[in-house]
């Protein structure tokens, strides 16, 4: 069974940082690329960020480009999401996603809150 367990969100006043971690288990972790997800209040999902299976390739929507930056460990099977210079429009539950075999895979969501 596929999971996907996120951690690390809270409450932090603007321009501060936060890092993200989603722990995976039940699929080979090293073979799939792996994405950020964020739902805000009221609105649907939104892309946030993605990683290739080895690390390599990383790629960002505009509105975090610069600012959040995808890693992940996969001796320790795990996806991080470093967030700097938070924007009170980065509030939102934060999801790590895969796909695997075409079915979305994505975890209960970390909630991050950016106000003074």
């Amino acid at each position: 069974e596929v999971q996907l367990v996120e951690s690390g969100g809270g409450l932090v006043q603007p321009g501060g940082s936060l890092r993200l971690s989603c722990a995976a288990s039940g699929f080979t972790f090293g073979s799939y690329g792996m994405s950020w997800v964020r739902q805000a209040p009221g609105k649907g999902p939104e892309w946030v960020s993605t990683i290739s299976s080895g690390g390599g390739v990383t790629s960002y929507a505009g509105s975090v480009k610069g600012r959040f930056t995808i890693s992940r460990d996969n001796a320790k099977n795990t996806l991080y999401l470093q967030m700097n210079s938070l924007k009170p429009e980065d509030t939102a539950v934060y999801y790590c996603a895969t796909r695997i075999s075409g079915v979305q895979n994505q975890g209960q969501g970390t909630q991050v809150t950016v106000a003074s």
